[in-house]
């Protein structure tokens, strides 16, 4: 007798370059690859959480400039639905 109750029947998911990503956990890491890319971008601290397709950037940069580069390049990760803006300008 074979019993398969405790097996996992689902897979992971698997996304080739190029191809989108529908997983929350892909977007996370997509975006965070785009950010950590951008030599203007790599050092500040900033967090990236994904829910249901929506990535959320928070945390501090020195300028607009790169706030709206951080939108930007998240935007253009495969897959992201939206991006939610939670990046705030570090007091001088």
């Amino acid at each position: 007798m074979f019993i398969n109750g405790c097996k996992s029947m689902t897979t992971p998911a698997v996304t080739a370059p190029g191809e989108i990503a529908t997983d929350d956990a892909a977007l996370a890491a997509g975006a965070k690859h785009a950010l950590v890319a951008d030599s203007g971008l790599r050092s500040l601290p900033m967090s990236v959480a994904t829910y249901r397709g929506v990535v959320q950037l928070s945390g501090y940069v020195d300028s607009e400039v790169q706030i709206q580069k951080a939108l930007a390049l998240t935007r253009g990760v495969p897959g992201v639905q939206s991006v939610s803006n939670d990046l705030h300008l570090r007091p001088r």
